[in-house]
């Protein structure tokens, strides 16, 4: 039976529950956080943890927790699970109060944690690389908030999958900005591009360590604009998240990409990654 937090407490997940009232399930008024575990560790956890702070801080929400707090309960979860690989899901909303737009006065957060299996994708997966379909971005323009309220993010994620894609990659402007459920990467003309931090991408952990890598190790990378066109003539798109890791994407919009099948940079990348996963779990990366 699983086990989750629910406001100070452990209980089996089937014993848990929050008012009809909590503003979270009225207004999706909260934000969440995503993190890996690997080995019984929680990946990149100050980073997981200053981000979740500044999504709280985005919608004017004071912490509940401190991150000693944090890790205790992320660690207690992960111990009650047996430990191994894991995906802890956080969520924090501002709680229950009578229905009204404005902020309510003294209402405790509603503070959630749970934790499931983390799966590795086989390399003979990753080869294969998935599809992607082209979407306007229709978000909303504060999408570095990483909110509870993800509607527009289902919605746009359904139609890939109805027209038989993966994920969404989303166009605002006549520029990439990141996919429905994750942050996106070419390789142009041997340099690796991504969309720059800012109110229109979540700044993706994954991401980020990506970005770490390529400075450490010589590849060629740029945070700038990626316009639609440039998409269509990369050698490589990937999509990256705290779950999928880096994921190649060798269809686009019913194209093939490169040569249709996972390209030179991402298997470098990929044995960069897992490298550095390898060295996390014995304790030697941060």
């Amino acid at each position: 039976m699983s086990i989750v937090y629910l406001n100070g407490r452990f209980l089996p997940a089937e014993q848990a529950f929050i008012p009809v009232f909590d503003r979270g399930f009225i207004f999706g008024d909260g934000v969440y956080e995503v993190l890996p575990v690997y080995g019984g560790r929680p990946f990149r956890l100050a980073h997981h943890l200053e981000r979740l702070s500044q999504s709280l801080a985005g919608i004017g929400l004071t912490a509940p927790l401190g991150a000693d707090e944090w890790s205790t309960i992320i660690g207690e979860l992960i111990v009650r699970h047996g430990g191994g690989d894991q995906s802890v899901y956080l969520q924090i909303t501002r709680g229950a109060a009578p229905r009204d737009h404005a902020f309510p006065a003294h209402v405790e957060p509603t503070v959630f944690a749970y934790t499931q299996p983390l799966k590795e994708n086989p390399e003979e997966v990753l080869g294969r690389g998935v599809r992607a379909v082209t979407l306007d971005d229709i978000r909303w323009r504060r999408c570095d908030i990483k909110a509870i309220a993800l509607l527009a993010n289902v919605l746009l994620r359904q139609e890939a999958i109805q027209r038989g894609a993966a994920e969404a990659i989303l166009i605002r402007d006549g520029a990439v900005t990141e996919g429905a459920a994750s942050n996106i990467f070419v390789a142009l003309r041997g340099q690796l591009v991504t969309a720059p931090r800012g109110p229109s991408i979540l700044p993706g952990i994954t991401r980020d360590l990506i970005l770490e890598l390529a400075a450490a190790n010589g590849i060629d990378f740029a945070e700038r604009r990626l316009s639609q066109e440039e998409l269509r003539q990369a050698e490589e798109v990937w999509m990256t998240s705290s779950t999928k890791e880096i994921m190649p994407i060798v269809e686009l919009d019913g194209k093939q990409v490169g040569n249709g099948t996972a390209g030179s940079l991402f298997w470098r990348m990929h044995s960069l990654f897992q490298d550095y996963k390898r060295r996390f779990r014995e304790g030697t990366a941060g």
